[in-house]
């Protein structure tokens, strides 16, 4: 197939990516929601650790696919407002623990940290409304720092971050996880 025939399928470039964008992240986010799953419902520890290992297992078998959603953005690529649903299923995978771990009682978060800015506040109400259900704004900072963390090591493993410096990188990426997921309260 030439190059030039994918347009008989897609008008344009950005739809071409739009729809690879799409696919990745319904691919990416259908792993977190099979990982979490497979889990006990109780077990909120595991059920975090599940979604974790899940987003990075996809991202090595798929490295392509995770560097068009989570690398370099596209220059002149506006993202269509079609690949928000599917950009936020890992979010509501991982907001959806952390909710059950505060309905259920069990959510624990350490006095490590400091409050969170005034100016999080809206932020923290419209992730109560979307992803975090009842969850305090001091519990939804900690949860945004620790979706970062999950995907920082995952890209500083999968850029080549971690050469010559993490031998066993599925190890301390579980290490980190869990670590992430206490910041956050989830028990051990």
């Amino acid at each position: 197939m030439v190059s030039s025939a994918v347009y008989r399928y897609f008008p344009s470039r950005d739809d071409l990516l739009t729809a690879l964008i799409v696919d990745g992240y319904n691919a990416l986010g259908a792993a977190a929601e099979d990982a979490d799953a497979a889990c006990r419902r109780d077990d909120e520890a595991g059920r975090w650790l599940a979604a974790c290992r899940a987003v990075r297992d996809w991202a090595l078998a798929h490295p392509h696919e995770y560097s068009l959603v989570y690398g370099s953005p596209v220059p002149g690529y506006q993202a269509a407002e079609q690949t928000v649903g599917p950009a936020t299923r890992v979010a509501a995978v991982l907001g959806k623990i952390i909710s059950d771990a505060q309905a259920s009682g069990v959510l624990d978060p350490p006095a490590l940290c400091p409050p969170p800015p005034d100016s999080f506040a809206p932020d923290a109400e419209r992730l109560r409304e979307s992803i975090l259900a009842g969850v305090p704004d001091d519990v939804a900072a900690r949860a945004v720092a620790a979706w970062a963390g999950v995907f920082g090591l995952v890209s500083f493993e999968l850029f080549g971050q971690f050469e010559n410096v993490v031998t066993d990188r599925g190890a301390l990426f579980d290490h980190a996880a869990r670590c992430l997921g206490r910041v956050i309260g989830i028990p051990a």
